[in-house]
């Protein structure tokens, strides 16, 4: 990726995580990238444009990362997904200014989508990959005979991805790391119920 446009991308990252979308500054965007005005909108044609790509190049990939890399190196995908809840969530506790902003894709999509339908799809895009992966995991944990040949891995992939959106929005919304450390225990007794 070219420097310039990364450097933007980060930094808008950083403003819109602060400030949200509508309320972030691209002044502020271009003082914390180093660049200028001119270099933003040669790269990027809208403020739209921008949030279109910071879903698609900063925030599907932390995703991966963070939540879907662990299930495909995992020979146990239900112990991987516990133990990704439970690294993630000790993560966002342990900062505060983490546990403050919550999730930026769960904060974009509250903001954005009632607003904006290309933003809508973008997210949607990610939520998608993201319940296509633990469905895939789940898969292939009912296979290997880890869970109840009954589970229905797509259902169970749409309820983890809402249970984690939920998780991040209400710990943002209270600012309480009990409560979502709770939430996580209780995710993962659920978790503990579908096995075989």
């Amino acid at each position: 990726m070219d420097s310039t446009r990364d450097r933007i991308l980060r930094a808008a990252f950083e403003e819109f995580s602060i400030n949200g979308f509508q309320g972030g500054s691209l002044n502020h965007v271009v003082e914390k990238s180093g660049t200028t005005k001119g270099a933003l909108f040669h790269y990027f044609k809208s403020k739209a444009e921008l949030g279109y790509a910071i879903v698609e190049e900063v925030i599907r990939p932390m995703g991966k990362r963070r939540w879907i890399d662990p299930l495909n190196e995992s020979s146990d995908p239900l112990e991987a997904i516990k133990e990704t809840f439970h690294h993630n969530i000790q993560e966002a506790v342990a900062e505060t200014e983490m546990l403050a902003r919550g999730c930026p894709l769960n904060s974009l999509a509250q903001e954005m989508s009632p607003l904006d339908e290309e933003f809508r799809r973008h997210i949607e895009r990610s939520y998608e990959v993201q319940r296509q992966a633990l469905a895939d995991a789940l898969e292939r944990a009912k296979k290997q005979g880890q869970i109840r040949k009954s589970i229905v891995p797509k259902e169970v992939a749409a309820l983890i991805v809402a249970c984690q959106m939920g998780i991040w929005g209400s710990a943002k919304n209270s600012q309480s790391a009990e409560l979502m450390t709770q939430a996580g225990e209780a995710l993962s007794k659920y978790l503990d119920t579908l096995k075989s």
